[in-house]
């Protein structure tokens, strides 16, 4: 583990073996790495990276992440969408922009060659773990599974938290009492909207201070009440960015919970 744990943010990584394109606006791209070797066909893991959803932290920083995943034998398609801080990011194009990547990535991975063992696996991580989780209650697609590396997964209380500096009302345009319909769509932990119906990995850190680990328990409590398939891990002295780290023992924890998945 390096010193500065937000090293793995601007470490260097292999570049993409290809970059895909589900839309006509320059974020509405995806860079697809190749699974190494000629073991066993694993799943598609699509990453939805974090950032609080703001237009200044993009898709290149889970570089190291998706390169050791395509190394142990996965596809894996980075994915890019629209963000705040940008013209026509936010509500309602940024989630807009993750579901319709999602939904288009499986058919452009194979149009490239590419064979995936069954459906694939989100992995989102922090903004991105939301993203993830979010799309797995809101879309009837087949999915394999969710692992959400310290999500933001109930924005109701991260609103109340501040996190990131009024980072969910850039997203949504206020509070849940300013605009409680989009809390209602967009909300992963709010009751309005569906349970998971695929297996979720939530794997979080203790020492986390931008994602507080209570984000993560006050969610699996609520869903698992609900009947959603959860599995909360916690992780004594990891902080936020160590869960997408490959140099962390932390990863280990990641690689673990996705092979729970298939």
């Amino acid at each position: 583990m390096t010193s500065d744990p937000r090293s793995v943010l601007s470490r260097p990584a292999p570049p993409p073996d290809a970059t895909v394109r589900y839309g006509g606006h320059p974020d509405q791209v995806a860079d697809v790495r190749l699974p190494a070797g000629s073991g066993p066909v694993r799943p598609l893991v699509v990453v939805v990276h974090g950032g609080f959803w703001r237009a200044e932290y993009d898709r290149t920083h889970t570089g190291p992440l998706a390169a050791d995943l395509a190394d142990r034998g996965y596809p894996v398609a980075q994915l890019e969408y629209r963000r705040t801080g940008q013209p026509d990011g936010g509500w309602p194009t940024t989630l807009d922009d993750v579901a319709a990547g999602i939904d288009a990535l499986p058919r452009l991975v194979a149009e490239l060659g590419v064979a995936a063992g069954g459906p694939p696996i989100l992995l989102g991580h922090s903004a991105g773990g939301h993203l993830a989780l979010w799309y797995a209650a809101r879309s009837t697609a087949d999915l394999r599974g969710v692992v959400a590396l310290a999500p933001v997964a109930d924005l109701a209380e991260a609103y109340r938290l501040d996190l990131d500096g009024g980072a969910v009302a850039d997203l949504l345009g206020g509070g849940p009492d300013e605009v409680p319909d989009r809390y209602a769509l967009a909300d992963p932990a709010d009751p309005a909207l569906p349970v998971p119906a695929s297996r979720c990995v939530i794997i979080h850190g203790l020492d986390d201070v931008q994602v507080p680990i209570g984000i993560s328990r006050r969610y699996a409590d609520r869903l698992t009440r609900r009947g959603a398939e959860i599995t909360l891990v916690e992780l004594p002295e990891v902080e936020h960015f160590g869960v997408i780290d490959p140099a962390s023992a932390a990863w280990l924890e990641v690689t673990a919970g996705l092979l729970t998945l298939h």
